[in-house]
């Protein structure tokens, strides 16, 4: 009677549910008394004893429901996004046999070249009028064309080199999982054969300067291959990064003939490491940028960077760095006897478009970060490169229109006679 009207109440499912338990608990019952048998302790028909019982009407619909029914299924865990050919830009016209390792050398975002390509063009540009004669705009365009390539290529090998040493780190960051080795598109071994091809190649460049020039760009390669162990033993990797990108800082100076090892020298060997060292904090700084991109995956993955350990302070610690690269760009220009159109230009436009940059760029903002660090390398080094350009142009003009030696010696002897 009980269940009958406990039934009743219920929704047409729960009717079923209990009918077909009180069938079932009626038969086991009835097997029980045939048998004879007992049971010991507990309850009638020998089950265990429930500490708290709690009538069935109390229990509310919405309860009895969800012990009959099926939960729902849980959310779906969300896939990543799987590698795509590229469709567009530079990377879509090649054969798909060669994607891969033009993927690897970043031949599709040229932001890192231009950086690296920078230190070797301000130097050339500092250098041109204390050439021994003045450098020709030709000369300097044509050193400036033999470094970007230079650039290009060792910026290539550069990123191979860390793809190899990162290969086990790169599939669980976001942003790299799809790179070329990571990938599975191309083995350690491909990888490394190719970063040998974009090494000689390198050479070859190298070799299109003056001889001493070998001298000053081999031990490069060190800092090139131990950059990426800096991520695993310090959260400074990107002060060693800046020691590796700048070094086209001091390159400039032996392209042009002009020896930093000469007696006489010490302005000069002054001047070069003061932009070298101006070099190094301008990289840090954009780079500490480019590290807030992956800073969650970083920590997951045991990766150090200056961005997870400055992350309350990034905006300080980058003001910092920009008054750090300007005063000693400035302190280069004093060592060679620059003009106001490079502390005007180089220095003055420097110090606005950094501190704008640091001022709007959202640093919990991954596409914000990539944007300025993508255009920042055009605004800031444009104008340190604008400076140092005019100021080279007036000097050249200037010394233009002076008489050569040469020349002031027979007019000086068509004058006596």
């Amino acid at each position: 009677m009980y269940l009958a009207s406990i039934c009743s109440r219920t929704s047409p499912l729960c009717r079923d549910v209990l009918v077909s338990r009180a069938s079932s608990l009626g038969r086991h019952v009835s097997a029980i008394h045939r048998s004879g048998h007992h049971p010991a302790r507990g309850t009638a028909v020998g089950f265990a004893k429930p500490t708290q019982l709690i009538p069935l009407h109390l229990i509310s619909t919405s309860q009895r429901l969800a012990h009959t029914l099926e939960s729902p299924p849980p959310p779906p865990i969300p896939v990543p996004e799987p590698y795509s050919p590229p469709t567009t830009g530079i990377l879509s016209r090649l054969p798909s046999s060669w994607v891969p390792y033009a993927e690897l050398m970043r031949i599709d975002k040229p932001a890192g070249t231009i950086y690296l390509f920078f230190p070797c063009l301000f130097s050339t540009l500092l250098a041109a009028p204390l050439a021994t004669p003045m450098a020709s705009p030709l000369s300097v365009i044509g050193t400036a064309a033999l470094f970007f390539s230079g650039a290009l290529i060792m910026r290539g090998a550069g990123c191979s080199i860390n793809d190899l040493w990162d290969r086990n780190l790169d599939p669980h960051v976001t942003r790299t999982r799809l790179r070329p080795i990571a990938r599975g598109a191309l083995t350690p071994f491909q990888a490394f054969t190719w970063t040998g091809a974009q090494l000689l190649a390198g050479l070859g460049i190298l070799l299109q300067f003056p001889p001493v020039c070998l001298y000053y760009g081999i031990p490069s390669l060190a800092l090139v291959a131990t950059y990426p162990l800096a991520k695993r033993v310090t959260y400074y990797p990107q002060f060693v990064l800046g020691l590796t990108f700048s070094w086209g800082a001091m390159m400039g100076f032996p392209a042009l003939g002009v020896d930093l090892l000469a007696a006489d020298a010490g302005a000069i060997r002054a001047a070069a490491a003061l932009l070298y060292t101006s070099n190094v904090a301008w990289t840090v700084l954009y780079d500490m940028i480019y590290a807030h991109m992956d800073i969650r995956d970083d920590a997951k993955a045991g990766i150090k960077s200056i961005a997870l350990k400055h992350d309350a302070e990034t905006k300080k610690v980058l003001t910092g760095l920009a008054a750090v690269q300007i005063g000693l760009l400035a302190g280069a220009g004093v060592a060679t006897g620059a003009g106001p159109a490079f502390f005007i230009g180089s220095c003055g436009g420097a110090a606005l478009t950094l501190g704008y940059m640091i001022k709007k760029v959202n640093l919990k903002n991954v596409k914000d970060c990539w944007w300025w660090f993508v255009n920042g390398c055009w605004i800031t080094g444009g104008v340190i490169s604008f400076g140092l350009g005019a100021d080279y142009l007036i000097r050249y003009l200037a010394d233009d229109g002076k008489p050569d030696s040469n020349e002031a010696v027979v007019t000086s002897s068509q004058t006596r006679l």
